[in-house]
């Protein structure tokens, strides 16, 4: 019989598979334009074209600027946003009381689409930083708060009697066997704000800004220029998807070191 860890080995996909599906997209998208002609240079520009417009923007010290700009954007958006989440969902999840209380009104305040928040943002706060952050801040919150109540309430009701039956009071019940259990649904909701910020950051950057990936996606359109707003939405893919695996490899981190703990 194999052991546990040969028989993952056994069941890990080639790592090229994860470039396959991009490849053929590149070669589809170099067929299109500059073999066939699909698409002219001012409808879709060509993979070189592309390349070539963003070497120069990294050269010129441009990229990096409005990259800089939206990880920070991103990560001070996201993090506030999940800070509250994890209070609001831990509340709500445990408390059928502050269900009443508090979900009915964040319900509705999660169906108001994203840019209706602007105009007043851009009246409270000014066009500053202040603004764009709360708007990442809101897109961030709701993915967390969903999935943190679900995964609470779904713990099994068996553990808890075990935990009862070992003398656990309630704070312990809830640290030891309720947060542990809806741990995965956490991250599930992490993964899914953090995207949701990259997308927020967008319509954040539509206040006012004169620096930002979605400013760059702007700037392109305004100036009739298809390949800079490809370099834009391709280095918008790339971070989410960095960040994405960024924060997979710290949740198995985290559970790796949750498991030794108790292990020991």
């Amino acid at each position: 019989m194999l052991s546990a860890s040969a028989s993952q080995g056994a069941r890990r996909a080639p790592l090229w598979l994860a470039g396959l599906v991009p490849l053929l997209v590149v070669i589809a998208w170099y067929a299109a334009t500059s073999l066939t002609g699909r698409f002219l240079p001012h409808q879709l520009p060509s993979p070189g074209q592309v390349g070539a417009t963003a070497w120069q923007l990294a050269k010129d010290g441009e990229l990096t600027r409005h990259v800089l700009a939206s990880i920070s954007r991103v990560l001070a958006g996201f993090a506030l946003g999940s800070a509250l989440a994890i209070v609001l969902g831990t509340l709500v999840g445990l408390s059928r009381t502050a269900e009443a209380l508090i979900d009915p009104t964040l319900q509705v305040v999660r169906n108001v689409p994203s840019l209706a928040w602007v105009p007043f943002l851009l009246l409270w706060m000014g066009i500053d930083e202040a603004p764009k952050i709360v708007l990442i801040t809101i897109g961030a919150a709701f993915p967390v708060y969903l999935n943190l109540v679900a995964g609470i309430r779904q713990t099994d009701r068996a553990l808890l009697e075990v935990g009862q039956v070992f003398g656990l009071g309630r704070v312990a019940l809830v640290w030891r066997i309720v947060l542990p259990s809806a741990f995965p649904y956490l991250l599930t909701g992490l993964r899914i704000a953090i995207g949701q910020s990259w997308m927020f950051l967008v319509a954040a950057e539509l206040i006012a800004s004169t620096r930002g990936l979605g400013f760059l996606l702007i700037d392109g359109e305004s100036t009739a220029r298809p390949d800079i707003m490809v370099v834009g939405i391709l280095v918008l893919a790339l971070l989410g998807k960095l960040s994405d695996t960024a924060l997979r490899f710290a949740a198995r981190r985290i559970v790796r070191w949750s498991d030794e703990g108790a292990a020991r």
